[in-house]
């Protein structure tokens, strides 16, 4: 990549992140409004397993010193999928894009050969306003995949909690009985096993990740039916910087589905969300999801407020 005179790409540190903070918060506002992450996030994304910011990130800086680009690669399972970040301050560093993505292309096909595999799927995600990465990222053998919508609800008016359908009882996660821990793995694996993208994660390397959605475990769900364990909520403490709750994932078993266990197990967290105080409720839905239907989230007066498209493409393993 060549960069004007005066600027350089290097690998950066723990000690960049309050510089990598401003190129995000930069790129967030312009992509969605506001800034969407903060400095724990960018600490993670360096410290996260499967990736060597020595050799997965690159940091970009102008003449005076100040980052305009970052870029960097995750794979939280270390498994399937590559997860391509090239986040840059659309004022000064719109030209970085394309030129950062063909370095993190190339490291990706040398992660597929140090998986010994022949190729591997990289992915990133593309906001409205990001017209001009939309058409970089086709340049760059990009396909669209699918579209992830955002959608929102006011608990200003929660109407009073309704009654549970026949049967179906809600009640808290035991976050200190590793039975039913394992118990709502259980129900979450199984539920998104017939998901297009979903990929297993055993319950040990899943018990790992917990500590990264926070743990508010009076925010996690058991639905049951007629006393048989039937659908799960996990919520996360991702958007409490905009005083929200956020459902991570909403799964029901196969049998269990349109019995009403996934809008009762959604009232009950928004009902806990309202309680403490929280001014909206969200959660992210893929649209190539043929389990959930957008119609349950309206059901309960969740609207759409935004989408994110999904670009991937295959990268050949480095030697192949």
């Amino acid at each position: 990549m060549t960069l004007p005179a005066g600027w350089a790409a290097r690998r950066p540190t723990l000690d960049d992140v309050p510089a990598i903070l401003k190129v995000v918060h930069a790129a967030d506002t312009f992509a969605v409004g506001y800034p969407d992450f903060d400095a724990e996030d960018v600490t993670a994304a360096l410290t996260a397993p499967f990736v060597d910011p020595a050799r997965d990130s690159w940091l970009v800086t102008d003449p005076d010193g100040t980052a305009v680009g970052w870029t960097i690669l995750s794979n939280p399972t270390g498994v399937g999928r590559e997860w391509v970040d090239v986040l840059v301050d659309p004022e000064r560093g719109a030209d970085l894009r394309a030129p950062l993505l063909t370095r993190l292309l190339d490291r990706v096909a040398e992660r597929a050969a140090e998986r010994g595999l022949s190729a591997l799927t990289a992915r990133t995600g593309v906001f409205a306003p990001e017209t001009r990465w939309a058409a970089e990222l086709a340049e760059a053998g990009f396909i669209l995949v699918k579209r992830y919508i955002r959608m929102t609800r006011s608990l200003a008016d929660l109407p009073a909690e309704p009654p549970l359908p026949a049967g179906v009882t809600v009640r808290t996660l035991r976050a200190d009985d590793e039975a039913d821990l394992r118990e709502f793995h259980r129900i979450f694996d199984t539920a998104f096993r017939d998901t297009p993208d979903y990929e297993p994660l055993g319950f040990e390397a899943w018990r790992e990740q917990i500590p990264s959605y926070g743990k508010v475990w009076d925010e996690w769900f058991v639905a049951e039916v007629d006393g048989e364990p039937a659908g799960a909520l996990q919520s996360s403490d991702q958007a409490l910087e905009h005083d929200m709750g956020w459902v991570r994932t909403l799964s029901v078993l196969p049998a269990q589905r349109r019995r009403g266990v996934g809008a009762a197990l959604l009232q009950r967290a928004f009902a806990v969300y309202a309680a403490k105080g929280r001014a909206e409720a969200g959660l992210g839905v893929d649209l190539a999801n043929p389990t959930v239907p957008v119609t349950l989230y309206r059901s309960v007066g969740l609207r759409e407020v935004r989408w994110t498209d999904m670009y991937e493409r295959t990268v050949t393993a480095t030697g192949v």
